[in-house]
């Protein structure tokens, strides 16, 4: 499994974790999504879990996710909802469902399925 984040106290906490739990099969990078291709073809499934809106170049990240991605994988983006509440980021910064299929369609993939995930996430399943 491969991860990626920007904090490198975050990477270096989950793979204090990972060795403490035995976990040999995580290839953890600290880098931006932006500048980031870690494999060509290589994933099975690319997760964006409520991070898409915090990207700088959201389109350049799902691009470098379809480089990424296996001809029969999926890319996964968990986001919230662009409604008002008292959770969550600024609602000036969420995408709402449309805008992140849009996106998500920009980037090369098919979009699965759009779904309610709770009360305050909606949930994207695109194929290449």
């Amino acid at each position: 499994m491969y991860g990626l984040d920007v904090n490198t106290r975050s990477i270096a906490s989950l793979k204090e974790l990972a060795a403490e739990e035995g976990l040999k099969n995580l290839n953890l990078t600290a880098g931006q999504a932006e500048e980031s291709v870690i494999c060509e073809q290589c994933a099975d499934i690319v997760f964006f879990g409520i991070a898409l809106h915090d990207f700088q170049d959201p389109a350049g990240v799902l691009k470098n996710a379809r480089r990424m991605v296996k001809s029969a994988g999926k890319l996964v983006n968990l986001d919230w909802k662009k409604e008002p509440m008292d959770l969550g980021p600024p609602l000036k910064i969420r995408f709402s469902e449309d805008m992140a299929v849009r996106l998500i369609q920009t980037a090369g993939f098919t979009v699965a399925t759009v779904k309610d995930s709770g009360p305050y996430h909606y949930l994207v399943v695109a194929k290449p």
